[in-house]
C-alpha cells in the first residue's frame, strides 16, 4: 500500500499530504479522460436533488488548482488551490459540514465565500483511492446556510462518493468495470430503497425491471406486476394515452421525461403524481439505463385548482364592478340629459378598462382568449375590435409583439381607446376610406409604439389641450414613465409612445 500520509509535519487532523506521492495517484487515474464525463454528471445531478441544493462537484484537488471533473450548477472548471474547500474535506475520514462558511476561520476570508459566489453552506465526502490516497472530495455547496444533512442525505452522498471512486477506478483498469457496475447498482438499489420518493429504473428501450419498496408501498401491486409496460395500467384512464406518448417521444429523442397524471394509490383513489426520468449514458453518449422518480403532488395540485377558481371569481367580480359602474352612469345620464356627453365618454372609457382587465385577468381553458394574455398585440386587437367592422380592418396593428402584464393593460387600454376615439369623431376613422396603422418596434430596451393616422380630414395642432390630450399623457407619462409626442401633420396624426421593457411586464 502507497502511504501518502507523512508524520513529521501535523496540519488537518495531524498528517501532512506527500504531494508527490498525490501527483502520481492523480496521473494514474487518467482525470483528463474523465472531464465532464456523464457518468459523473449523473452523480452530481442526483447529489445536487438529494440534497436539495444549486450546486454539486466531483472536485480533485491538484498541486496548484482542484479541477472539477463533474459540475452541476456550476460553469468553472477550476479554481486555485488556495481557495479549496475540498482540500480540507479530502483529507478527513467522515463528511465534512460547513454549516456557515462566514463563521468557519478557515473560509472566512476565502473570496469564494466573500466574492460573488457567495458559498454559505458547503459539504464534502473525501474521496480517498484504494491505496489510501486522498485525491479530492465529492462536494455540494449553497448560497444559503443550513444546519447541516439528514441522515439520509450523509449516507446517500458517502454512496454516491464511493461510486465516484468506482468511475475513476473505472478509467485506471478497465478490466474491473462490469464488477464496479454491479456494486453502483447495488448501491443505488439501497440508496433508492431509503428515499421517500417513487424510484424506478428502465432498460435503454424502455423497459421497466426497477421499482424501489416505496413504489409498491404506495401503489400497493404486487412486485414485478408493472415490469415492462405494466406501470401505464395503474395510470388513470384519461391520462395513458398522453403519459405513454410522453415516454415515447422521450426513449426516441433521449429527451428527460417529465409529466403530471393521477396514479392509482392503494387505497383505489387516483392522485396527482410528477413523473420524471434522466437517462444515464456512456462516453459515447448512448443511453445505457433511464433512471426515473415519481413525487406524489397531490396536495398541491389540489390547492393550485383552489387558488385559480378563486382568482377567476374574484376576476369575474370586478368584471361586474366594471357592469355596474357603466349602468351607474347611464343611469345619472337618463336623470341629467345635459350631463349625456360627458356620460357618453366616461362609460366608453370605462368600457376601454373592462376589455384591458377581461384580457389580462385569470381565465379557464374554455374562456382564455385566443392570444397569449402577455401579448401587447393580443390586448391592441382586443381593445380596436369595437372600430373594426366586419368586412375590413381599419386599425392595422404590425411589428414586435412584447410581453405585458396586468400593470401596464390598464394605462395602455386607457391611451389607446383615447386615440381611438378621437379619431371616430375628428380624425381618420370619422370617415369611410381612412385608417389607422399601430406599429411596435423594440429598441435595446425601449418600446416604441406608433398611432398613424392615414385618410382622414387635415388635421391642425389644436389650440387648447384637452382632456383626453391630458389623460394620454397621464398614462403614458406617469403611469407607464415613458414618453409621448404628437405630431400634428395635415396629413393624418402621428403619436409616438416610447417606454421602457420594464414598465410593460415585470417578468
Amino acid at each position: 500500500m502507497i502511504n501518502a500520509l507523512s508524520f513529521d509535519a501535523p496540519i488537518g487532523h495531524g498528517w501532512r499530504v506527500d504531494e508527490t506521492v498525490r501527483a502520481a495517484a492523480i496521473a494514474e487515474h487518467r482525470i483528463d479522460t474523465l472531464r465532464d464525463d456523464a457518468a459523473l454528471k449523473t452523480i452530481t445531478d442526483f447529489a445536487a436533488e438529494l440534497c436539495d441544493v444549486p450546486i454539486a462537484l466531483v472536485s480533485i484537488v491538484e498541486l496548484s488548482r482542484q479541477t472539477f471533473l463533474s459540475r452541476t450548477g456550476l460553469d468553472a472548471t477550476e479554481t486555485p488551490r488556495e481557495m479549496s474547500f475540498c482540500a480540507h474535506a479530502m483529507l478527513g475520514d467522515d463528511v465534512m459540514v460547513v454549516p456557515d462558511a462566514r463563521l468557519d476561520p478557515r473560509f472566512t476570508d476565502n473570496p469564494l465565500v466573500t466574492g460573488e459566489m457567495g458559498i454559505r453552506f458547503y459539504a464534502g465526502v473525501p474521496l480517498v483511492s484504494d491505496d489510501g490516497v486522498p485525491l479530492g472530495s465529492l462536494c455540494i455547496i449553497d448560497t444559503e446556510t443550513r444546519e447541516g444533512l439528514t441522515q439520509l442525505q450523509r449516507r446517500g452522498l458517502k454512496v454516491l462518493a464511493n461510486d465516484v471512486l468506482n468511475r475513476l477506478t473505472d478509467s485506471r483498469d478497465k478490466e474491473s468495470a462490469r464488477a464496479v457496475i454491479a456494486d453502483r447498482e447495488g448501491r443505488f438499489r439501497t440508496l433508492a430503497d431509503s428515499m421517500p420518493q417513487m424510484v424506478w429504473s428502465t432498460l435503454p428501450d424502455g423497459f421497466h425491471d426497477y421499482y424501489n419498496a416505496r413504489w409498491y408501498e404506495f401503489t400497493g401491486v404486487p412486485a414485478g406486476s408493472t415490469d415492462g409496460a405494466g406501470w401505464n395500467d395503474i395510470f388513470h384512464p384519461d391520462d395513458q394515452d398522453r403519459a405513454w406518448a410522453v415516454w415515447q417521444h422521450s426513449l426516441a429523442t433521449g429527451e428527460p421525461y417529465q409529466i403530471e397524471y393521477r396514479l392509482r394509490h392503494h387505497d383505489g383513489t387516483y392522485r396527482w403524481t410528477l413523473g420524471r426520468a434522466l437517462p444515464m449514458t456512456d462516453d459515447s453518449g448512448a443511453i445505457l439505463r433511464w433512471i426515473g422518480t415519481c413525487t406524489d403532488i397531490h396536495e398541491q395540485k389540489l390547492a393550485s385548482e383552489e387558488r385559480e377558481v378563486i382568482a377567476q371569481e374574484l376576476s369575474h367580480r370586478i368584471k361586474n364592478i366594471f357592469a355596474v359602474i357603466s349602468g351607474l352612469i347611464s343611469f345619472a345620464a337618463r336623470s341629467h340629459p345635459d350631463f349625456r356627453p360627458i356620460a357618453d365618454d366616461l362609460r366608453s372609457r370605462v368600457t376601454a378598462l373592462g376589455r384591458a382587465h377581461d384580457f389580462v385577468r385569470p381565465h379557464s381553458a374554455n374562456s382564455r382568449p385566443h392570444a397569449h394574455q402577455n401579448s401587447l398585440h393580443g390586448l391592441l386587437e382586443a381593445l380596436f375590435l369595437p372600430y373594426q367592422p366586419a368586412d375590413a380592418a381599419r386599425i392595422r396593428v404590425s411589428g414586435t409583439d412584447v410581453a405585458i402584464d396586468d400593470r401596464s393593460a390598464t394605462p395602455l387600454a386607457l391611451l389607446f381607446h383615447e386615440l381611438a376615439t378621437n379619431a371616430v369623431k375628428y380624425g381618420a376613422l370619422s370617415n369611410d376610406s381612412g385608417h389607422v396603422a399601430v406599429t411596435i418596434d423594440v429598441e435595446a430596451d425601449q418600446v416604441a409604439l406608433t398611432w398613424h393616422e392615414h385618410g382622414g380630414p387635415a388635421v391642425s395642432h389644436p389650440a387648447t389641450v384637452g382632456f383626453g390630450a391630458q389623460l394620454i399623457d397621464l398614462s403614458a407619462t406617469r403611469q407607464l414613465g415613458g414618453t409621448v409626442v404628437h405630431d400634428w401633420a395635415e396629413d393624418g396624426l402621428r403619436v409616438v409612445l416610447k417606454v421602457s421593457n420594464a414598465a410593460l411586464s415585470r417578468g
